[in-house]
């Protein structure tokens, strides 16, 4: 018997970009624990459709199983950020997707969810996005992200001015369509013209489909929650993510690298926006989620918390598996760490503190959520 983990990525995602792994780090930390308990397991990154709807992507998510799980094998599927809602769909009981494959004997095999910085209640950064001057601040975004994983970071000249962009972004001042083209074009001239033909497929897929931001938004999800039905016999778990607020403590996490505190304005921008919460979701809590964050961060987070992307109390989805002090992109290893091997880069400075031990503690309680050795770290002290 052999354990399948499918990881699912977030909007925007992808698998594998060239020799670029969206869950690199995270795939290799599961393989390492699973073998460290004995137990055989194969670790799927799914190739979903970046910015393609829910529904698009939990079929690909039902297809990718078939495809790939052996008879009688445990099936486990773990999501970051809208990858979580996508697994939430894919087993929901009566679910209709578009797609040949047998949803329903699919659904069936599936052991366990964890969702991991999922906005299960939205997130207003989606609404932001779903906009014209939205989407191509998200393209620039995105390809500053994986520039960053290539190269280690971007040139600063570039951060200067992408910094003084994004700490505006709540306020559209700065935002012009000929200056985010210009820094886009900027980033892309440093990648080979084979890498860049593979980026251009990627965005290529974005253009066509756009149908998942607006649906990350608070309303869609409000709808989303009140009709998708938990299957009967999957143990669900969340991952929880808590940000330190811009201000001087996750000012003093920049040092004094100029690099460092110019995404740190590109956080303070994507910070105000997710702030931007529903303020009734801290009273929707039960009780066993508000103790799971209280034990975790000293006290309950406050209700316009969040990693940089999601909102903390959007995040919660069934058993509190664990909650960290970590931002949106900690949690996939993307933190400071260039002597790892392979190295961590961490191109969005939050002050997080977050780093290897306590990603190599998140992940050990995923894995144990997994393989249902007792109640994950619900209540644990993971992050910094």
């Amino acid at each position: 018997m052999v354990h399948r983990v499918y990881l699912v990525p977030g909007f925007f995602g992808f698998a594998n970009l060239g020799d670029l792994a969206y869950f690199g780090h995270v795939r290799d930390e599961l393989a390492r624990v699973f073998a460290a308990r004995g137990v055989a397991v194969e670790v799927h990154a799914v190739a979903t459709r970046p910015t393609a709807s829910l529904r698009r992507r939990a079929a690909r998510l039902v297809e990718s199983i078939e495809e790939t799980a052996g008879e009688g094998d445990p099936v486990h599927v773990v999501g970051h950020s809208s990858g979580g809602l996508d697994a939430r769909l894919a087993a929901a009981p009566g679910v209709l997707l578009s797609t040949p494959a047998d949803v329903e004997a699919v659904a069936a095999r599936v052991r366990s969810i964890v969702s991991v910085a999922t906005p299960h209640h939205g997130t207003p950064v989606a609404a932001f996005f779903a906009g014209m001057m939205g989407q191509k601040a998200l393209e620039l975004l995105s390809l500053a992200t994986i520039h960053a994983l290539r190269f280690g970071r971007l040139p600063l000249a570039v951060l200067l001015r992408l910094g003084a962009v994004f700490v505006r972004l709540d306020t559209h001042v700065g935002l012009n369509s000929v200056l985010l083209d210009q820094l886009f074009d900027e980033l892309l001239g440093d990648f080979s013209p084979e890498r860049r033909a593979v980026i251009a497929r990627l965005l290529g897929e974005v253009e066509r489909e756009q149908d998942l931001l607006p649906q990350l938004a608070p309303e869609s999800m409000d709808l989303f929650d009140a009709l998708v039905r938990e299957r009967s016999g999957v143990r669900s778990g969340c991952v929880v993510t808590q940000a330190h607020p811009p201000g001087v403590l996750s000012q003093l996490g920049a040092g004094l690298d100029p690099s460092a505190h110019a995404t740190h304005l590109v956080y303070q921008g994507l910070y105000r926006i997710a702030a931007q919460t529903r303020p009734d979701l801290p009273l929707r809590a039960s009780a066993a989620e508000r103790e799971a964050l209280r034990a975790a961060f000293g006290t309950l987070p406050p209700a316009e918390a969040n990693d940089g992307v999601v909102p903390t109390w959007s995040q919660l989805g069934g058993e509190v598996v664990a909650a960290v002090r970590a931002d949106h992109l900690d949690v996939l290893g993307h933190f400071h760490d260039p002597g790892a091997a392979p190295p961590c880069y961490d191109w969005l400075t939050t002050g997080s503190g977050f780093g290897r031990a306590a990603f190599a503690r998140l992940w050990s309680a995923v894995a144990a959520f997994l393989l249902g050795e007792g109640g994950g770290a619900a209540g644990g002290r993971i992050g910094a």
